[in-house]
């Protein structure tokens, strides 16, 4: 039978990098991004695989993610991917943070994904228990912050550990297992050049993460090699 998952953020980096993994591995794949008229590289790889759906979705419009899970009512999702993300100003210190920014950098990371699994819980639910994957990061470990600064992405991130860890005591009952992903440090946009992965290598990792994600990991925060990151 074969497999569904729908990824947000998937027009570019990590997101497109999942879209392939899935595509090759014969997964009916969802694919959301604001503007698919204008993702080149989604267009592409639909001419060849008609298992690829583009779907267009702005993830901090809660009436529009409402309206794609009645669009998609009659599916059922093995797999819920939060990878969407908005990292925010760099460069900034201590003095300088920017509210209005750091407000959208929360729709993105923190609230979206939440609105986005309480939106899809019934295709999740319908005919065996799906997992719901939401792209994390390590600056949002606690822990791991002994440098300071990068308030507005590390706050973003740790908050949206919190959702995870909520989504997975609220959800594990019913089988859904949720977890909080680190795809590392990887070539994108966002990551930079001097990154040390590239996407198709985070994309490889997390999905074997995922094809063996069991329920005692739902809620955890794992990396791309199904490591431990601490909170």
């Amino acid at each position: 039978m074969t497999k569904h998952v729908l990824i947000t953020g998937a027009n570019r980096g990590v997101g497109l990098a999942l879209v392939d993994t899935y595509l090759s591995d014969g997964w009916q794949v969802y694919a959301c991004c604001r503007q698919p008229a204008q993702a080149s590289a989604l267009q592409q790889r639909q001419q060849q695989h008609p298992a690829l759906t583009l779907l267009a979705l702005d993830v901090t419009d809660h009436a529009a993610i409402a309206a794609l899970s009645q669009q998609l009512a009659d599916i059922s999702l093995d797999l819920l991917i939060n990878n969407a993300g908005y990292y925010g100003p760099k460069g900034y210190g201590f003095g300088h943070t920017d509210a209005a920014e750091w407000r959208k950098v929360l729709e993105v990371n923190t609230i979206a994904p939440l609105k986005l699994a309480e939106a899809f819980y019934p295709q999740l639910s319908r005919q065996h228990p799906g997992s719901i994957a939401c792209l994390s990061s390590k600056v949002g470990s606690m822990t791991e912050n002994t440098s300071g600064g990068g308030y507005i992405y590390r706050s973003s991130k740790a908050a949206l550990n919190s959702v995870v860890k909520s989504l997975s005591n609220d959800l594990l009952p019913q089988g859904i297992k949720t977890v909080a992903l680190h795809p590392g440090w990887v070539q994108t946009e966002m990551g930079g050049p001097n990154a040390l992965i590239s996407t198709q290598t985070a994309a490889t990792g997390l999905k074997q993460v995922l094809d063996h994600l069991n329920e005692s990991q739902s809620g955890t925060f794992l990396d791309y090699q199904g490591n431990v990151i601490p909170w």
